[in-house]
């Protein structure tokens, strides 16, 4: 299990914790979004991870995400919470899109 030091929830099984990145403040034309109008973010940072899915052998499921990854989402995966006034996201890691990799 891997998680931020000061993160105080312990993912289960092949759930992981998601921290979402902010809403879109403006658009491409830099149009200024009142809140109400900004969309949900599909987008997130990976901060805590399970052991991995539990397989018919007994043996644990190797993750395929790890903390620190950036993550996309589908737009109603998970659940959402808070914990110390900051807001998360913890799904399974079947919910998981695809991982953002960054070209260098």
């Amino acid at each position: 299990m891997s998680a931020k030091k000061n993160l105080n929830i312990r993912p289960l099984d092949d759930r992981i914790v998601v921290k979402p990145l902010d809403a879109e403040e403006k658009t491409s034309g830099g149009i200024l979004l009142p809140d109400s109008a900004k969309e949900k973010p599909q987008r997130g940072t990976v901060v805590a991870t399970g052991v991995g899915r539990l397989l018919d052998n007994g043996k644990r499921a190797e993750m395929n995400v790890a903390v620190g990854d950036e993550v996309i989402y589908g737009k109603y995966s998970g659940s959402d919470v808070e914990v110390d006034g900051e807001q998360y996201k913890i799904l399974r890691e079947s919910d998981v899109l695809a991982k953002v990799v960054k070209s260098e």
